[in-house]
This record gives C-alpha cells, sequence and structure tokens, in this order.
C-alpha cells in the first residue's frame, strides 16, 4: 500500500506511526483508517517490530477526530458501516499482541480520543485535551469510545464528558486515569522512549499472555481469571520461561529471546 497519511519508520525494534495531516489536525478519514490498518497488520508478525507507538505530526494535534467531510452523505447503514470499519481497525489495537503506546501530542477529540483508548498506555504532553465532542453533530461516539470510556474512567464521568461534549485538560486526564502520565511537550517522546526501553527489557512472549489476560476481563461472556489460568500456562511453552527462571536462580539479568520452545 502507498501511504499518503501516516508515515512510519521501525528503530531499535520500535514501530513508530505518526498520522500525518497536520493541516487537518490529523483527523482520521477513511484512508488514513485504512492506511493504519493495512501497517497493524503487516507489523503483527513481524519479529523486528517489539513494540508500536501511535502518534500524531505537529504540536497541535494527536488526532482532532475524525473528517467530517464523509459523514455528510450517510445513511444508516453508512453509518452502521463506517463504525463498523473504525470499531474493527481499534480492537485489533487493543488486542495487539505487543505492546501500544499513544504518544499524545495535543487535541485528543472524537476519534482522535477513540484511537488513544484503544491503546494499552497513554503518555501526553501538557497541551493535551481530550474530549469526545460527538453529540455538538449529532452523533455519538461510533469507533468504541462509548465503552472504552466507561471502563476506564467510570460510567458516571462518561456520561458527563459524553453529555456535555467538554474538553478536558491532561492534567485532569490523569487524575481520572485516562492517562498514564503528562509530561512537557518537549519531553514527550523521550518519556515515550523510557518507557520503551523498560518495556523492551522484559520478555514478549509474557506481555503477549498479559495483553491477552487483561482483556479478557472486557469481553462478554469471558471468565478473565480463566483467560488468566491458560495464558499463565502458555507462558511455558517459551523459552523465556526457562530462560527467567534459570537467571533468577542465577542471580543475573536474563537474556529473553521471545520465542516458542516447540522442542
Amino acid at each position: 500500500m502507498n501511504y499518503e497519511n501516516i508515515l512510519h519508520h521501525t528503530e531499535n525494534n520500535v514501530l513508530t506511526i505518526t498520522i500525518n495531516r497536520p493541516d487537518k489536525l490529523n483527523a482520521l478519514n477513511s484512508a488514513t483508517l485504512m492506511e493504519l490498518n493495512d501497517m497493524l497488520v503487516k507489523s503483527r508478525n513481524n519479529d523486528d517490530v517489539h513494540v508500536l507507538v501511535i502518534t500524531g505530526a505537529g504540536q497541535k494535534a494527536f488526532v482532532a477526530g475524525a473528517d467530517i467531510a464523509e459523514f455528510t452523505s450517510l445513511d444508516a447503514e453508512g453509518g452502521r458501516m463506517l463504525s463498523k470499519r473504525g470499531n474493527q481497525i481499534f480492537a485489533s489495537i487493543e488486542n495487539y499482541p505487543k505492546p501500544v503506546i499513544a504518544a499524545v501530542n495535543g487535541f485528543a477529540l472524537g476519534g482522535g480520543l477513540e484511537l488513544a483508548l484503544s491503546c494499552h498506555i497513554r503518555i501526553a504532553s501538557d497541551n493535551a485535551r481530550m474530549g469526545l465532542p460527538e453529540v455538538t453533530l449529532g452523533l455519538i461516539p461510533g469507533y468504541g469510545g462509548t465503552q472504552r470510556l466507561s471502563q476506564m474512567i467510570g460510567k458516571g464521568k462518561a456520561f458527563e464528558m459524553i453529555f456535555t461534549a467538554d474538553m478536558i485538560k491532561a492534567d485532569e486526564a490523569l487524575n481520572l486515569g485516562l492517562l498514564n502520565a503528562v509530561v512537557p511537550q518537549a519531553e514527550l517522546m523521550n518519556k515515550v522512549a523510557e518507557l520503551v526501553e523498560k518495556i523492551k527489557s522484559k520478555s514478549r512472549v509474557a506481555i503477549s499472555h498479559v495483553i491477552a489476560a487483561v482483556n479478557a476481563n472486557y469481553k462478554d461472556g469471558v471468565n478473565g481469571f480463566e483467560a488468566e489460568i491458560e495464558e499463565f500456562g502458555k507462558c511455558f511453552e517459551s523459552v523465556d520461561a526457562k530462560e527467567g527462571a534459570q537467571a533468577f536462580i542465577e542471580k543475573r539479568k536474563a537474556n529473553f529471546v521471545g520465542t516458542v520452545d516447540k522442542a
């Protein structure tokens, strides 16, 4: 695929995807969503990628919503199809088997906040502003926002944010548990890099099982404790589990290779 709306580069096993529509405050149109999805599919089983970072171009916006121009011709069925596609792509981020970090460098509104919510960790610059303003357009969040926001900050506060369409500042988002950390904008990518290095030193196999186990708690009909038992068992198929135990016994740093032992 020819990428016209995103930038991507891989360095030191970290894939950084930048939504690159700064003249539109990085708004998500259909083409951008398809490019993002294509990159997710290609990198999912790429052993050179250990961690994924998603951010926005420029210093004003992470993603300031969806591209409203695409909404004017939609009927109910078109709306359902658009929402289904966005939900599928953001679910693939939520269930991506490698850590996904959102570097929120400004406005994260509507689809932009929904994108950030689908990531495993959110680090924001202190100029970040977040909100779900869809009701001002006569719409509701359609890319998983009604579900993930309420899971993250509670039903009452989620209702308030969505009903009022108010933006919240980074410090309030941090207090609500919506963000993991807030730093000055000039320090954002350094903070993300610091976190990435800590994550990269751990077992990739174990982390993939952590993602599956934690997400299981939020899936209808799935017993999270049973999922944890299953994922815990799967860890023992890995070279990393053997190396981790041996390193502990030998009082040395583990050398994780991130592979499953099929011997």
